[in-house]
């Protein structure tokens, strides 16, 4: 991009050359240099591309001039590129679309999922923001410091998707994606450090740290889903703990309170309860309030719905979940929380069924595995399902 300045030929040349290393390095060997192999592959079909178009020798000429950039960090390109694709000349939702695409390694069908739209609608909103940002002629450039706060928010919300993702791949068979969560995380700690004093930048790493934690505990060793009061907390990652809990601890009295650090408070009281009985769920009742507050997200009522029946028994987390039926009609968590509370509220008849409903929705495999399991041994076992912890 920088030495190009076109973004669709850049981006596909980069993909022709990792295409290339995949074919020849298994049979040659990795060369010395990888990065410099690849981005030298890749200048040389997107001239070989450029040599065949007869209206663009003037530029291949220009270009083939300058010498090759050199001493340029792989952290400072990948923060160049997330920012340059929460550009001002796009919406808010293009911008992270492409972000995730062009930086966080998503496909475009789990970017659609993300999104709660098909594939074909979000591959033209991706196309549609690379011809925007090629129009504006911004240069590639990290923003200046007067311009990076506008651009963070965006940039947060990308990186908070590209994690959730890998925490909770949204289909296929693995639970994980660890290249996701460890690369969000990645990207995180460098905004951290180009703005240390951002509590919010500070928030949303702190997160990360405390959620990823518990990935250990989090499937058993045949690879099924073990939820969050049946795992084992002694294989939760203490360090990770310890060092999201610092983090969050020295970016709460930095104003104005944001929705990344709730978050991280809401993860920090359930990663420093030793066991799940021992959760302080008024908190978290409390802290989810404020979230809620704050967001006017369904997803965050949801949560707090679970909080509530935690807190004040079932029957009061289900009438939260009654004012979700328009906002989240037909999302297999809503399914999945309400056979929860149902199940804890004695209704097995009930809870059955909103089980099979929540298997059928999602296309992650562990979750339809374990949403199933869930509903067979309430139809095996004929017994009233547990009390509320």
């Amino acid at each position: 991009m920088r030495r190009y300045g076109d973004f669709d030929t850049a981006e596909d040349a980069v993909q022709e050359a990792l295409l290339a290393a995949a074919t020849r390095w298994p049979r040659d060997g990795v060369p010395e240099e990888p990065r410099g192999w690849l981005v030298q592959t890749a200048s040389r079909r997107l001239i070989d591309q450029w040599r065949s178009d007869r209206s663009r020798r003037d530029r291949e000429e220009l270009v083939s001039r300058e010498p090759p950039a050199h001493g340029v960090s792989d952290e400072d390109d990948t923060l160049t590129v997330l920012f340059m694709c929460c550009h001002p000349a796009l919406t808010p939702a293009s911008a992270i679309a492409l972000t995730l695409r062009a930086v966080g390694g998503l496909t475009t069908a789990e970017i659609a999922n993300a999104f709660l739209v098909d594939e074909s609608t979000m591959a033209q909103r991706i196309s549609r923001a690379k011809r925007n940002i090629e129009a504006s002629g911004e240069p590639f450039r990290l923003p200046s410091p007067e311009e990076r706060p506008a651009r963070m928010r965006l940039v947060l919300h990308v990186l908070y998707l590209i994690f959730n993702e890998g925490y909770t791949a949204s289909g296929g068979a693995e639970l994980h994606r660890a290249e996701l969560t460890d690369e969000a995380i990645r990207m995180a700690r460098m905004a951290h450090r180009l703005l240390p004093d951002d509590g919010e930048v500070a928030g949303l790493l702190a997160l990360m740290l405390l959620i990823d934690a518990r990935r250990p505990a989090r499937s058993n060793a045949d690879g099924e889903l073990v939820p969050l009061a049946e795992q084992d907390r002694t294989h939760w990652n203490r360090e990770q703990i310890a060092e999201g809990t610092a983090i969050l601890d020295g970016a709460m009295g930095q104003p104005p309170l944001g929705e990344y650090r709730i978050q991280a408070a809401i993860a920090a009281v359930h990663d420093r309860a030793e066991r799940a009985e021992n959760t302080d769920w008024t908190q978290i009742l409390a802290l989810y309030g404020l979230l809620e507050q704050l967001t006017d997200n369904p997803i965050v009522t949801l949560n707090r719905a679970v909080a509530v029946a935690m807190a004040e028994g079932p029957e009061a987390g289900l009438v939260v979940l009654d004012s979700l039926d328009d906002r989240l009609a037909g999302h297999y968590r809503l399914d999945a929380v309400r056979a929860h509370l149902l199940e804890l509220a004695g209704d097995a008849d009930g809870a059955l069924e909103h089980y099979r409903a929540a298997a059928s929705r999602t296309t992650s495999v562990p979750e339809q595995n374990y949403l199933a399991l869930k509903a067979a041994r309430l139809r095996q076992s004929g017994t009233e399902p547990p009390a509320a912890e």
